[in-house]
């Protein structure tokens, strides 16, 4: 989607089928005009779209929902329950990007509209959905986020996995966490791994970015990162009681052992896409409630 002229930042994947087109997290709505000159060059405009299969609704991923709707009113959107009603009524949904992007938001993310009701199919995992002669299942993979699902396309085996497992920019050789607030939950995220690999797949699509091959060695690295870069909040939050230095202690060390497997373009790129900022405030958020709850 080319998100802030910036290649391999953002992927909308294509499914198309038996005459049927669907677009599995179209992106935000400030790239609305990449992703209609993709579709253009299949032939296709968004009033050919049939539907919409979102892994979750951050704005990176569904942010242009509602003004695909509003510009193809028959148009199907998937979605899951817990995050149905910020489709709807994307208020909250704002007011949190809001406080997590400042005064980027609106040049990040474009303009949200809201996606009218009837245009909704809710999931809860487990359901099949069917584009042409294809089918994918749904699986309920929270984690990074509570609403969000993995689709699973049988005939070609890919998991259309979102951002539960990870970013790797072109089956490159990081595999990096996006933990944004306010959902982030390392136990629920132990059971979507699972969900994922029992599912065998051929290879996984990642939002951030492309395909990645080799799923279970995928997982297995990211696993591990995720891992370390919680204990590496944990103990920066029992050393540091300053939010500002303690995120910049987190900054500082996950870009020291970023540089051992990147160059300085693509860790930025990976930074940049992953809003690694966030990440502390994600997982601080995580560890911080996992605390109060063990007490």
């Amino acid at each position: 989607m080319n998100w802030t002229g910036r290649p391999h930042s953002i992927a909308a994947a294509l499914l198309e089928s038996g005459g049927r087109h669907a677009i599995v997290d179209p992106g935000p709505a400030s790239t609305l005009e990449t992703l209609r000159a993709q579709l253009q060059t299949r032939g296709l405009a968004v009033a050919d779209l049939d539907a919409v299969l979102l892994t979750h609704i951050h704005l990176d991923h569904a942010g242009a929902t509602g003004s695909l709707a509003r510009e193809n009113p028959k148009l199907r959107v998937y979605v899951h329950s817990k995050g149905a009603g910020h489709l709807v009524d994307p208020a909250k949904l704002l007011a949190s990007a809001g406080r997590l992007w400042g005064e980027d938001l609106q040049r990040l993310f474009g303009e949200t509209l809201p996606v009218p009701a009837e245009n909704l199919t809710i999931l809860d995992g487990g359901e099949s959905i069917a584009v042409g002669g294809e089918k994918l299942d749904v699986v309920y993979t929270p984690g990074h986020a509570s609403h969000h699902v993995t689709f699973f396309e049988a005939a070609s085996g890919v998991a259309f996995a979102g951002d539960t497992a990870g970013i790797r920019i072109a089956n490159g050789p990081y595999v990096m966490p996006a933990t944004p607030p306010p959902d982030i939950d390392l136990v629920l995220w132990e059971e979507s791994f699972r969900a994922i690999l029992e599912r065998r797949p051929a290879k996984l699509f990642l939002t951030h970015f492309g395909f990645a091959e080799n799923p279970a060695e995928h997982i297995a690295k990211f696993r591990e990162r995720l891992h370390l870069w919680a204990n590496i909040t944990e103990k920066i939050l029992r050393s540091e009681p300053d939010e500002q230095a303690a995120l910049q202690l987190f900054l500082a060390q996950t870009q020291a052992e970023m540089a051992g497997y990147l160059g300085p373009e693509d860790a930025a790129q990976h930074s940049f896409t992953a809003g690694l900022p966030l990440s502390f405030l994600g997982l601080a958020r995580h560890i911080r409630k996992r605390g109060k709850a063990a007490n």
